[in-house]
């Protein structure tokens, strides 16, 4: 396998240490014979040493201490800013990289300056084989996404721009494809006329955690929805692809997502903020009390949106997408709803709750909820859980990114088209929001969210 120059910008800060770097250590001690000349930059100073102990630290977190010597050989940390074309076209020019050797550039930047170096980047003259790799959000609305694809349509082919979804990693997207097409089961009633309703939640205990300049300028619609669940959701609804190739996968995906709306953004929304309370042992302060935080912003930490896939096979099924932080457990899940039978014979008793397939994301295994006789009277009805495992990875997220990205597979990337339509979705709530017209309800960290709220509507 050839080897690869992989140069990590905006490498001093918390997303190389706690999931870049952890990523690339577990790739390495699995596929033995991959070879990564590793680069790190970013505006502070950091010696050597510094850095090589930091990328040290990371594969011992990873227990990938036997993969570290192909990386720590070769490593180095270059500081500066990325936005001066000067520094950053000396900086291309000092890697070896020719057409054996590709180089990714990772852009582990707050979004505005992900954007700056892109302009800087379209001035310079890259490697024919350079990969730019962007992290979420893609922009900060629709207009400023297709703006930055333009700017990206200037250095690298569209099929060189891999814009991040760690969700959407190799096994969890042929799991999803897996129970949908490959079975008997479930291929012939996938839409509906059989299906009542889709919920896919991404639940998290996490707080804050001291990202206050990034967050609460974003909120949990545009952090985690706007980026991630939308893909989910297009992947829930997708028809049949021809295969699971980069291109017709990425066509099916933006099928779905140019179908999608919200019809209503105030009666189809909602919105919450964290407040103190406690998850475990752990005592968490309200959200606008946290250092960076602007109150007046109206952040929210936990959002809700129902949303219409206005095609023949979905019409009139509500997909409802909510993340939010510091609940009092993890929850990442698609939960499809199939709707009652047409009629239950006179004298079974009892169960009234439709059946339900529920999919965990990570570690990936799905529950099919069945109505059938209970145990003791068997005129009532009951429910029957029928459990499974689904393929996994060994991989973190991250580590199957970097492996799709390091192979120049832009297959689990999100293609440029649905970026903007990802925003197009959401665009309608952020403005109903901004006015006020959705209240921002209140829920102690460590609950289950708001009172009133359930996990269905």
């Amino acid at each position: 396998m050839t080897g690869t120059t992989l140069l990590i910008l905006g490498a001093s800060g918390d997303l190389t240490s706690r999931l870049l770097l952890p990523g690339l250590a577990t790739l390495l001690s699995i596929e033995t014979d991959r070879r990564v000349t590793l680069v790190g930059a970013d505006l502070p100073q950091m010696s050597e040493n510094a850095w090589r102990e930091r990328v040290t630290a990371a594969f011992g977190r990873a227990d990938a201490a036997e993969a570290l010597p192909r990386v720590l050989g070769d490593t180095r940390y270059v500081a500066g800013d990325a936005t001066d074309p000067h520094l950053l076209g000396r900086l291309l020019e000092s890697l070896e990289v020719d057409s054996d050797s590709p180089l990714v550039i990772y852009f582990a930047l707050p979004p505005q300056v992900s954007a700056a170096v892109c302009e800087t980047l379209a001035g310079l003259d890259l490697p024919e084989n350079t990969t730019l790799a962007l992290e979420k959000p893609f922009g900060y609305d629709a207009q400023s996404a297709k703006d930055l694809n333009v700017l990206l349509s200037k250095s690298v082919p569209e099929d060189r721009v891999f814009r991040i979804d760690h969700f959407l990693g190799l096994y969890t997207v042929l799991n999803l494809l897996g129970l949908r097409f490959a079975n008997r089961l479930f291929e012939p009633v996938w839409d509906r006329d059989s299906i009542e309703k889709v919920e896919i939640f991404y639940d998290e205990t996490v707080t804050l955690e001291g990202r206050a300049g990034y967050f609460d300028r974003a909120g949990a619609l545009r952090d985690m929805i706007q980026s991630h669940l939308l893909q989910v959701m297009a992947v829930v609804a997708m028809e049949p692809p021809a295969s699971v190739g980069e291109r017709d996968l990425r066509d099916a995906i933006g099928q779905v997502l140019r179908a999608a709306r919200v019809v209503d953004p105030v009666a189809d929304s909602r919105r919450a903020r964290y407040t103190a309370g406690s998850i475990g042992e752990r005592a968490v302060p309200d959200y606008a009390a946290e250092e960076g935080v602007d109150p007046e912003l109206g952040t929210e930490t936990l959002a809700e949106v129902e949303v219409e896939v206005a095609n023949q096979r979905w019409a009139g099924v509500p997909f409802i997408l909510r993340s939010g932080k510091s609940f009092a457990a993890v929850r990442k899940q698609v939960v499809v709803h199939f709707k009652p039978p047409a009629h239950i014979p006179d004298g079974l008793l009892g169960r009234d709750t439709p059946d339900t397939l529920t999919i965990d994301l990570r570690p990936d295994t799905f529950t099919l909820s069945l109505t059938t006789n209970g145990s003791g009277d068997a005129f009532t009805l009951g429910r029957t859980d029928l459990v499974g495992a689904l393929g996994g990875s060994q991989l973190e997220p991250y580590g199957e990114v970097l492996s799709s990205m390091l192979d120049c597979n832009p297959r689990l990337a999100v293609r440029g088209d649905a970026a903007e339509e990802c925003w197009r979705i959401v665009e309608p709530v952020l403005a109903a929001w901004s006015r006020d017209d959705v209240p921002l309800e209140t829920y102690p960290a460590g609950s289950q969210g708001p009172e009133g709220w359930s996990s269905t509507r």
